[in-house]
């Protein structure tokens, strides 16, 4: 991010009239987080994928740069996604349609937001206090 535009961006989706199998299967849910991960060129540390009963898959991909996360509900074909990612070198939209191919959703709605505005400039002093505690 340039100086004086944040810190880093968070996108959030709404993803409407998905494949309920492919919400509802864990394994694609899985590999489309990963993927999604790569294509913002993040670097992945660790990720999560949890199956529900009767029905829904939840995950996260937590990556050096920030997360990536999923919440599905099969039975209304909808996935809740959350893209947060950091650094001028990363790109949250590529990881968004990633996720969008891979749900096959016909239908997205976003809130984008730019996170840490300022804050650079604001606290900038507290990355030298910061290095002193570790």
């Amino acid at each position: 991010m340039k100086r004086g535009v944040g810190l880093g961006r968070h996108v959030i989706a709404e993803l409407y009239d998905c494949d309920p199998r492919v919400l509802d299967d864990v394994r694609v849910v899985e590999t489309a987080l990963i993927e999604a991960a790569k294509a913002t060129n993040s670097t992945i540390i660790n990720y999560y994928v949890h199956r529900f009963k009767p029905y829904g898959v939840s995950g996260y991909v937590l990556v050096a740069e920030s997360h990536i996360s999923i919440h599905t509900w099969p039975e209304y074909g909808y996935a809740a996604v959350d893209v947060f990612t950091c650094g001028e070198h990363t790109d949250p939209w590529r990881g968004l349609e990633v996720l969008r191919r891979f749900l096959k959703a016909r239908h997205i709605s976003i809130v984008a937001m730019v996170r840490g505005v300022g804050a650079k400039e604001a606290y900038s002093g507290y990355e030298e206090a910061a290095k002193e505690v570790t």
